[in-house]
């Protein structure tokens, strides 16, 4: 008997904290004391029992049971444990929120300004809150319906350019033309590196050059070389002048014809001079060991 008796509590025992457990999982805490109340929906969007009722944001009681209202055709009725400090103001509505991964929340509308507050066992009003899956399912889905034939038309004309042997072409244009810039920049690079700092030093060293320039001819005397340059082109227009009259030798030389002419046959003849000199020098000098004269 004894061991019977064992038996029979051990069991007992698993079977209580098999029960305690899966109530902890469900987030039922058995040995909290908890109100009780009902909210009356049309439409619970899927809402599933141990689903969090929330207010303000936070976790204030759980979902215990769902019923259809057989009495009231069209009418679900939630059951749902409120924690026992928590009272609800008169004038308090519950709403459910589809959030998007699809999962179905309930939110306590609390009316603040309530001085008169509901018993547990009361039935609250629902609503169904559409939220953001049913606002997409309200909008966003109609305007993708009369979307997608123009998606249709864009993914055939895309296929079709796609196909074009052109557009292999221009790719390879692009690549070629891309490769080319490349060249370009690493060619840039080097000028800016390289050739561009000594360009700057030579027009440096030039700007310098150009300033002691400057600086020497901001020393001259310019009226004193322009009286110079005057006197020069007086002195040359004197000169020129001499040279266009016949009263001097360089005047004649220049003017006069028949001292050209005296003084080229001059040379004529002293040139027939040199040539006969060359041909018969015997002519002109006389030279004898003997004292023999020729003749």
């Amino acid at each position: 008997m004894k061991k019977e008796v064992k038996i029979g509590l051990a069991g007992i025992a698993s079977l209580l904290i098999l029960f305690f457990g899966i109530n902890y999982l469900k987030g039922v805490n058995m040995f909290k004391p908890e109100s009780y109340y009902y909210v009356e929906f049309t439409n619970i969007n899927g809402l599933a029992t141990s689903s969090p009722v929330f207010a303000n944001g936070l976790k204030v009681g759980l979902v215990r049971d769902i019923q259809y209202n057989y009495q009231k055709p069209g009418h679900v009725v939630v059951g749902i444990e409120m924690d026992q400090a928590m009272r609800i103001p008169k004038g308090s509505r519950a709403e459910l929120v589809t959030e998007m991964l699809g999962t179905v929340k309930m939110n306590m509308l609390l009316n603040h300004e309530g001085q008169e507050y509901y018993n547990p066992g009361d039935t609250l009003v629902g609503e169904a809150n559409e939220g953001i899956m049913g606002a997409a399912e309200k909008d966003l889905l109609p305007k993708l319906t009369q979307m997608m034939p123009k998606m249709d038309s864009i993914l055939s004309s895309l296929n079709t350019l796609l196909a074009d042997p052109a557009l292999a072409k221009t790719l390879h244009n692009a690549e070629q033309l891309t490769a080319s810039l490349n060249a370009t920049s690493r060619q840039l690079h080097t000028l800016m590196s390289n050739d561009i700092p000594q360009l700057t030093g030579n027009v440096t060293a030039i700007t310098e050059d150009l300033k002691v320039i400057s600086g020497n001819l901001k020393n001259v005397n310019y009226a004193a070389t322009f009286t110079k340059i005057d006197s020069t082109l007086q002195n040359v227009r004197l000169l020129t002048d001499k040279l266009n009259r016949k009263d001097n030798s360089l005047g004649l030389l220049l003017n006069d014809p028949e001292l050209y002419n005296n003084l080229n046959a001059t040379s004529a003849n002293a040139a027939s001079l040199l040539k006969d000199l060359q041909e018969h020098p015997k002519r002109y000098v006389h030279f004898s060991l003997f004292g023999k004269k020729d003749k």
